[in-house]
């Protein structure tokens, strides 16, 4: 059964931990991440953005590969299905859709259209009992062809937000999705103590894990991060090991071209990927 993230981030941030959201793709991505979280026994979210969305043949599609997949695999572990960055419309969508939480990102807005936006949001949420992340100070890098350099969020904007009652906050502290580019100047610890004195004990989230240096990481974490998401990290490590099969030529061995064995050597690098970050969030045995 799917469930809001609400109990699961508000249990890292009082333990001092983190639950990884990994976004996924399709079939081999959600049940790698599924099965690495059953093993270990963490917590997990999964993350979908609305481009994954509509290449996964749109949120019903699934929200049903997910539920089956709990299911089938015998998933003990909280698992909360999450839409990544979502529109307005896409939220609606993905709430009527059966997903369990749901990201609005009205950073792009005016601050007052982000408000009345949030709140009708929140307000919804409430009702279906599903938990809601928003967004201030636009997070850097490229996301959906959009590049920018990492912004930090002005503290005074979160409160404003934080207490519409959302379940948690992404503020920029400078990260940036994809790749760092090697002038990064890296996180702004004291814009994420300036936000967390603001937001008191409002679960924070860290977006664009990717690279960022496991010490950063933790810091983080200590200052209330309770949520790092992670995307191209298994996109990196799944092109590399499919990459290396095809160069040793295993895809052209006996049936080495069978879906199920190219795609396999990806589907492990996903789960070692998986596993690294869960036991640098500290949420190994948190389920």
């Amino acid at each position: 059964m799917l469930v809001s993230a609400k109990e699961m981030l508000n249990k890292a941030r009082d333990g001092k931990y983190a639950v990884g959201q990994f976004n996924i793709n399709n079939l081999e991505w959600t049940k790698a991440i599924l099965q690495t979280a059953e093993e270990l026994k963490s917590p997990v979210i999964l993350g979908v953005s609305e481009g994954a969305g509509k290449y996964m043949t749109g949120y019903k599609t699934v929200v049903g590969m997910v539920k089956g997949m709990l299911e089938e695999l015998k998933i003990t572990v909280p698992v909360a299905l999450h839409l990544d960055h979502g529109s307005y419309e896409g939220a609606k969508a993905c709430i009527e859709a059966g997903f369990s939480s749901v990201m609005f990102d009205g950073s792009h807005y005016p601050i007052d259209e982000n408000v009345a936006k949030t709140t009708e949001l929140v307000k919804i949420c409430n009702d279906k009992g599903l938990s809601i992340e928003a967004e201030v100070g636009s997070i850097g890098g490229e996301e959906d062809g959009v590049v920018g350099m990492g912004e930090c969020a002005d503290p005074k904007e979160c409160k404003m937000i934080a207490d519409l009652g959302v379940t948690m906050l992404a503020a920029g502290i400078g990260n940036i999705h994809g790749k760092y580019p090697d002038n990064w100047a890296g996180l702004s610890f004291e814009t994420l103590e300036a936000v967390k004195n603001e937001v008191g004990d409002m679960p924070l989230v860290l977006h664009g894990g990717t690279g960022i240096p496991a010490d950063m990481i933790k810091k983080a974490i200590s200052l209330g991060v309770a949520k790092i998401n992670v995307n191209t990290e298994c996109q990196l490590a799944f092109q590399e090991a499919t990459r290396k099969y095809i160069e040793a030529g295993k895809d052209k061995e006996g049936k080495g071209f069978d879906p199920r064995k190219l795609l396999a050597p990806g589907a492990e690098a996903i789960k070692a990927t998986v596993k690294e970050k869960m036991e640098l969030f500290g949420s190994v045995g948190k389920a």
